[in-house]
């Protein structure tokens, strides 16, 4: 039977099973991280999340039904508040652009290990960001011209702008610009529409090619590599 303080409830997706079934024996010894389960298929995925309501998924990129992102995209409706962290073989840019385009709150390659992986994962669970930086920086390089527009922002909308660049969530934001959640949700948004984002992270993305942020690379290394 379960603890009465589970810790951070996880739902791990991927068709490779043995990957799978270690994953989820490694949260479960976590004290403060545990598996809902895990499911093998896209739509699996998708009917487990919507039974079991878990507060993070690791999503595999690529399933024998439909591809992780779709499968993210399907989450993300259902629930606009998910966290969803894609995982691969395959880290490339281009893929990760598409993961925070479908919604997706991370981005790990599963060539890590899993101190890393863990770690980034509990970076994920309070509403970070966890991409590798590594792969955030060529994320920004490769992303392309930004969009053809002139963005306004008001100076708190900045300030929270800045804060999301530096990983850290509404929670966390709210208290040190000493605003509610709600308020500071409510900018997140204003932000993402500004933008035209669907994520933060893609915000964060779009507006460091704007250079309206830097990306603070030796805080999003202390979170996403503990070494």
């Amino acid at each position: 039977m379960t603890a009465a303080s589970p810790g951070t409830r996880i739902l791990v997706v991927d068709d490779h099973v043995t990957f799978a079934e270690l994953l989820a024996n490694a949260l479960d010894r976590e004290p403060d991280l545990t598996s809902v389960g895990h499911a093998t298929t896209a739509a699996a995925g998708v009917s487990m999340f919507r039974e079991l309501r878990p507060e993070l998924v690791l999503m595999d990129l690529e399933l024998p039904d439909a591809t992780g992102l779709e499968a993210t995209s399907q989450i993300m409706h259902m629930d606009p508040f998910a966290r969803v962290i894609i995982l691969t073989a395959h880290a490339k840019p281009e893929f990760a652009g598409d993961a925070l385009i479908a919604g997706a709150c991370g981005f790990l390659s599963k060539d890590g290990t899993l101190a890393d992986m863990l770690d980034a994962i509990r970076t994920a669970s309070p509403g970070h960001i966890a991409v590798d930086p590594r792969l955030m920086m060529n994320l920004i390089a490769e992303a392309g011209a930004p969009p053809p527009v002139t963005v306004r922002l008001s100076e708190r909308q900045t300030d929270v702008l800045t804060l999301l660049a530096r990983g850290e969530d509404v929670k966390h934001i709210a208290r040190q610009l000493n605003i509610s959640s709600s308020t500071c949700r409510s900018y997140v948004q204003s932000i993402l529409t500004k933008l035209n984002a669907h994520s933060q992270l893609e915000a964060v993305v779009i507006a460091a090619q704007l250079g309206l942020v830097t990306i603070d690379r030796p805080a999003m290394q202390r979170r996403v590599d503990p070494r």
